[in-house]
Order: C-alpha cells, then structure tokens, then sequence
C-alpha cells in the first residue's frame, strides 16, 4: 500500500538499517548468564553474569527492541497505525506526510520534503547506531526499480528466482507459460505406493522448493497462489506427480524470471479500496473444503491477495459464495482502515463477485432453509454493507481475474488474469 502511495504522490523512497537492533533493547525482567567462555576471571568460576540490556538469543529480545523502537519513534511526532504495529506515519506543518515502516531492523521511508526526513534522520542516527542506504534497491529480498520519468516502480526477485533454480538444477529447464498445468489433479489415494519410490521422495528436497515458491508468491508473485496452495498440501506424503507439479512451476518461473510486480500512477480513482473475490466449491478433493481467492489493489495498483482452503465445508454452492465474499469483505474493511489510519482519505471501498446469489444473499435479509445452517459470524457482511462500508458489485465472469487463485487456467485465461493484475515482462 505504501508502495503504491509512493508512485501516486511521486514521494521519495529511501532505506535505513539499525546496526545490532536488538542490543538497543531494555529488559524488564532480572535475567541471569553463565559467563561467555573465554571471559571467565580467575576466582570468579563460580558467578554468573546480570545483563543490563537484552542479547541476541533472548527470547524476549525482538519484543524489546521493538518496545524501544516504538517509544523513540513516537516521541518525536509519528503516530502509529492501528491496523499494523510496524508502520508509523507523521504529518508536517505543511500537511506533507511522512511514513515509516519497520521489519525488524530495516526501515522503509516515504516522504515529500527532504527537509522533513533528513530532521528525522539525525534524530534515528542519535539515538541508534545506523546505516543510511539512500534510495530503497533491496529488501528483503525483493529488488524494487523505478523509473521516474514514466512513473512506475517495479518490484521483482530476479535473483531470488535465478539462485533457487540454480540450487534445483533446473536453471537450464524448459520454460512453460502457466504455473499449474489443468491435467495436475491429486488427491492422498496419490502417497507413495512402493518403498522404491519412497525412498526416492526422501532424497528430493520437496520442503524446501515449497517454501521457495511460498516466499515468491507472499511478495511478487499472486499468480502462484493456486499453485502454491496445491503443492504444499502434500508436504507429509509427497509422490512423484506431486513433485512433477512443482517441478512445473519452478519451469513457469524459469520462462516470467523477469517478470514483476507493476505500480504505476493513475489520474482517476486514486484512493479507492477494489477488490475482486471468487470461490470453488470442492477445492480439495479430499478434504471436499472450499478453496477462495481474493486480490485487492489500492490507487489502482494490486497491494493483497490472498488463494486457499478454508477450515469449514461448505453444503451448497450459494454457501461456498458467501463465505468467500465474506472473507474478501474483511480485507477490505481492514484495508480501508488502514489507509485511514496513515492520514490517506480513502473514497470508496468496492468488491467485485460474479456470482449474483452471493450478492443477494449479502444484501438482503434472506433467511430460510437453504441458508439457515449458515454460521452467524458470516452474517457480519450483511451489517458492513448495510453501514456503508463497503459496497459490493456485480462483475462478469470473464473480467474476474481470481480464476487464477483458484484454480488451473488455459493459458489465454491466464494471460489476461495476469494483465489486470499488473504483473508484467520487464
């Protein structure tokens, strides 16, 4: 989200670091320590050591750092959201408004003035040890590219992608265009049948490549969602066609290495919260569970999504679409707060379902047999509606681009789900 303000508002977009964070932190508690070796006095073998500030090791030592992070940054003027604890925002005397997001010891800042920052700036550098990295590049793993001139920013992994497929050896694969072919359908009945082959699923390192996957698309990438929710369903009795499967998206990632993540400016519906939703009703063959996909983009630039099964089992098909509405309607009610809590006036909160039972059934005050079963803490959506909250829209099926969160998609479908999500060949 802050991202996409970022390239609405044309602000700057710089990194800090805190050198040892955690060693800035006070302890509350009276903790004791054997002494380091290699530090022990002569005589004193039989004492232990009072820390006076925490240590990294300490189980208690994140929360410190962050209590004392947040006291300081506070104090000098930035108010902190209630929707996240680790963004803070401040408003200057010319209504210019500064944010700051933290992730343990790294730091994102935006803001207009460079007067403004580089105030708070020397108040950082006075009370923590830091490194002023200059124009955010790198975080977390995710390189960010701006072009200041067409008014885009960009945010991919390519390096990210190029190391994981080297460690696979599959750097020199054959590349595919969609990251989960329609013939993959599994169920349990698909568990190792031989010790052969057993034996052979122990040595491929499944684990790790589901994590790998599961780390692209949680930043980048939401067109993995589908896929990632597929494989890692099968992460305690994986069989070969499962590890074809991921073999398989690892080869999409090989033939988009260098797409990214788009954000650009846009001239109209700048503040608005839009989101889409979409369901299906038996997303696991096992488990019979529904399987939903939601995707939101604020300033019109994709910021959440989110594809996987739910704990509950659906008993109808109108059921199956409640609950995913109801889902997508949290994440805006979230969203839109959010946006307000960082001084951002947001104009409208819109989802967009094709499905129109699932919107009349949002709307009006239906009750009989067919619903009645419904839990009650799903009815929340017809209140948020009702005050105005959040509006929800009818949208046709074929400009609903949550196919694919939910499922496998033909590769013309899936080209142009990809296209309203703005991730693009670099």
């Amino acid at each position: 989200m802050v991202l996409a303000l970022v390239i609405q508002q044309d602000m700057e977009l710089d990194q800090l670091d805190v050198k040892t964070g955690f060693l800035h932190g006070e302890l509350d508690e009276e903790i004791h320590m054997m002494q380091p070796e290699g530090f022990i006095e002569e005589g004193t073998n039989d004492k232990v050591c009072l820390l006076k500030k925490s240590l990294y090791g300490l189980k208690q030592s994140p929360r410190q750092w962050y209590k004392r992070f947040d006291t300081f940054i506070v104090g000098i003027g930035f108010t902190r959201s209630e929707y996240d604890n680790c963004v803070y925002s401040k408003v200057a005397l010319d209504g210019a408004v500064t944010y700051l997001l933290l992730y343990v010891d790294d730091m994102l800042i935006a803001f207009i003035c460079k007067a403004n920052i580089e105030e708070v700036k020397v108040l950082l550098e006075r009370e923590f040890e830091m490194k002023n990295l200059g124009v955010a590049s790198k975080i977390l793993g995710m390189q960010i590219t701006r072009d200041r001139v067409q008014g885009v920013l960009c945010v991919d992994q390519r390096s990210y992608v190029a190391k994981v497929l080297k460690t696979l050896n599959m750097d020199q694969s054959k590349a595919v265009l969609t990251p989960m072919a329609q013939h993959f359908k599994f169920s349990h009945q698909h568990s190792p049948q031989t010790k052969e082959e057993a034996t052979y699923m122990k040595k491929v390192p499944y684990a790790n490549a589901v994590g790998s996957i599961m780390y692209l698309m949680i930043c980048p990438r939401p067109n993995l969602a589908y896929a990632m929710s597929l494989v890692s369903r099968y992460m305690g009795k994986s069989r070969k066609v499962h590890w074809e499967a991921l073999k398989w998206i690892f080869r999409y990632r090989k033939g988009m290495c260098k797409a990214e993540l788009l954000y650009a400016k846009h001239e109209s519906s700048m503040d608005d919260v839009v989101g889409f939703v979409d369901s299906n009703y038996v997303g696991c063959l096992d488990t019979k569970r529904l399987l939903i996909g939601y995707m939101f983009k604020f300033c019109c630039n994709t910021v959440s999504w989110k594809g996987n099964l739910q704990h509950v089992v659906s008993l109808s098909i109108n059921e199956a679409e409640f609950i995913a509405l109801a889902e997508a309607i949290k994440e805006a009610v979230w969203m839109k707060g959010m946006a307000m809590s960082v001084h951002t006036k947001v104009k409208d909160a819109k989802v967009y379902y094709d499905s129109q039972s699932g919107i009349h059934l949002a709307k009006n005050q239906t009750y009989h047999e067919r619903t009645k079963h419904i839990d009650v803490k799903l009815h929340f959506v017809r209140e948020v509606i009702a005050n105005g909250e959040v509006v929800v829209a009818k949208i046709h099926t074929e400009d609903n681009p949550m196919g694919t969160l939910i499922k496998a998609l033909p590769r013309p479908k899936f080209k142009h789900c990809v296209q309203i999500m703005k991730v693009e060949r670099a």
